[in-house]
């Protein structure tokens, strides 16, 4: 289909903006990947908050300029499916490492996140990001955990007084 340039405009507008507000980037090599496994794809992306988008490589770079994501205008090569992620940064690497187990053509071309390029091999890295309710519970543990400690410590204490007391009443009473 042919786009003409006000098309073409908007396209870019739309995946720069999206990109400004993104925490990562995924770019995969999506051919040879059936229309129905497309749209599974497209719709665990919505689920999981995921900006899906077959953009040609030309407006891909264009798009990307301003943003953090300057750094993968060289990964645009052949066709290009990209994944931003909204809200959790890992969600579109897990979303396509999963989908690549389930499909051999789908190919993870390169990651971005915080400015940082990263190739294709690091998508176990950026996939193993906790969500931000894990990190939450997490953060909730570590911060709980010396309070439960200091809790154990004080109510260590009278117990000790009563074992010993009971000790010292054994004690007499088997002297007695």
């Amino acid at each position: 289909m042919a786009l003409n340039l006000e098309d073409k405009k908007t396209i870019v507008a739309e995946v720069n903006e999206v990109a400004g507000k993104a925490l990562s980037l995924v770019i995969a090599d999506a051919r040879g990947v059936t229309v129905e496994d497309m749209t599974r794809l497209r719709a665990s992306a919505r689920e999981q908050n995921v900006y899906l988008r077959v953009v040609r490589n030309t407006l891909a770079r264009r798009a990307v300029e301003a943003t953090e994501y300057v750094c993968t205008q060289d990964s645009f090569k052949g066709p290009s499916l990209l994944a931003f992620s909204m809200e959790d940064p890992g969600a579109a690497a897990r979303l396509f490492k999963d989908f690549a187990k389930q499909n051999d053509k789908f190919e993870v071309k390169a990651l971005s996140v915080g400015g940082e390029l990263l190739g294709a091999d690091q998508i176990e890295r950026l996939a193993s990001l906790p969500t931000r309710e894990q990190a939450l519970g997490m953060l909730a543990s570590v911060t709980l955990a010396p309070i439960t400690k200091l809790v154990r410590t004080f109510n260590e204490v009278p117990a000790k007084i009563t074992r010993v007391v009971a000790a010292v009443r054994d004690q007499k009473k088997d002297a007695a």
